[in-house]
């Protein structure tokens, strides 16, 4: 079966969407005042509407290569809610995990606020793809 490229656009639209909100209510309000001393103690100024602007294109970005693999490994493993957490946490593995265990090896940011980042995205990118994935049909299935 074809993977239907619209749907696989909606809902990574959806999925971006809902993961920019969890986080922006997770790194804008609930760790803003810590982001704001970690650019503050690299010399940084504190991030500008343009870096926020970056964040949630990015944000949608995410969304949409998670749905996409949700589509591509549902032939595999299924349609449905495990199949989009699988998904999710492939997507957080790669693309949050990963990246901040090196920013932590690195000493860039305290290990505090790396361990709450990642932990919550956890929680963002599962969400996102359960969402994105809810919009997700194939063929006949396409109504």
């Amino acid at each position: 079966m074809r993977m239907n490229w619209t749907r696989v656009i909606l809902g990574g639209i959806v999925a971006g969407i809902v993961s920019d909100i969890l986080g922006y209510v997770v790194d804008g309000v609930m760790l803003g005042p810590q982001w704001a001393g970690m650019m503050k103690a690299l010399g940084k100024a504190e991030f500008s509407v343009s870096q926020n602007v970056a964040f949630s294109v990015i944000g949608l970005v995410y969304g949409i290569f998670m749905v996409w693999l949700y589509a591509a490994i549902r032939p595999r493993y299924g349609a449905g809610p495990k199949t989009a957490v699988c998904a999710g946490l492939a997507v957080w593995a790669a693309g949050t995990l990963l990246p901040n265990a090196w920013v932590w090896a690195a000493g860039l940011f305290p290990t505090s606020l790396t361990v709450m980042t990642t932990a919550a995205a956890i929680v963002e990118l599962v969400v996102a793809a359960l969402a994105g994935a809810a919009f997700y049909k194939e063929g006949a299935e396409s109504v």
